[in-house]
């Protein structure tokens, strides 16, 4: 089926399910609760029928949440027992982190003859940093002002008898805390901070070996990069399916 054919009938298919849904849940038309569910499925069914000829990961992940709603709405107690599945792709996600940025790092770094030109490209990368940051904390605000989520959700379930308590922290526990003891140790604690600060450290190093013992570890280290940037890739073709 070509995709001038299938989007009108997705499009079709979907106002039909919007309809049904909208006049079984206000009670304005008696219908069978089969039908508005047969509806929204058909339409889905379409949308993986497209997806299928797009081949577009980011595609197959807007359809897939479409799904999971529609999982979590028709059968909860199934959707629950698939918790398992973004537990697996979370932890996935986390083993890449920490070699990811420690490679390319010391890549970016290392990688470079001038220190003093790494050190301009990293005082501009973290005003952008700060900045890019600063910009997406007044979105999110923004966005849970005006929209209330989590507004009236009851805690009735939750278990309450246990708070979370604070520790608070001096300037010097603040500082201690950047930087690592035991690198093993913030890469299992995901300390992303105090392996960065390592990367960063380490790279310097690098940069100041030259002849035979340089190039052997950058190599080691771009290679890793690459590595790493497969293994997501990976990863990430089993986002839709969390």
């Amino acid at each position: 089926m070509k995709f001038s054919r299938i989007v009108p009938l997705i499009l079709i298919l979907s106002l039909v399910a919007i309809v049904l849904t909208v006049l079984s849940a206000y009670n304005m038309v008696a219908l069978p609760l089969a039908v508005p569910r047969i509806a929204r499925w058909l339409a889905l069914a379409a949308l993986v029928v497209y997806g299928y000829q797009r081949r577009s990961l980011t595609f197959w992940i807007v359809v897939s949440m479409f799904v999971g709603a529609e999982i979590g709405n028709d059968y909860p107690v199934f959707a629950q027992s698939l918790k398992v599945l973004s537990d697996v792709f979370l932890r996935l996600v986390k083993t890449i982190i920490a070699p990811l940025v420690f490679a390319t790092l010391v890549v970016g770094i290392a990688g470079h003859a001038d220190l003093k030109q790494v050190g301009k490209m990293g005082i501009k990368a973290l005003v952008y940093f700060e900045v890019v940051t600063t910009f997406a904390l007044f979105i999110g605000l923004a966005a849970i002002n005006l929209s209330k989520a989590g507004v009236g959700i009851s805690q009735a379930g939750a278990d309450t008898s246990e708070k979370l308590q604070a520790v608070e922290q001096s300037t010097s526990d603040i500082i201690l805390h950047i930087f690592p003891e035991n690198i093993a140790k913030s890469v299992a604690e995901g300390q992303v901070l105090q392996v960065v600060v390592f990367a960063i450290i380490f790279a310097i190093g690098l940069a100041m070996v030259h002849g035979k013992h340089r190039r052997p570890m950058l190599e080691v280290m771009e290679s890793l990069s690459e590595v790493m940037f497969k293994f997501t890739n990976v990863v990430m073709i089993f986002a839709p399916w969390v």
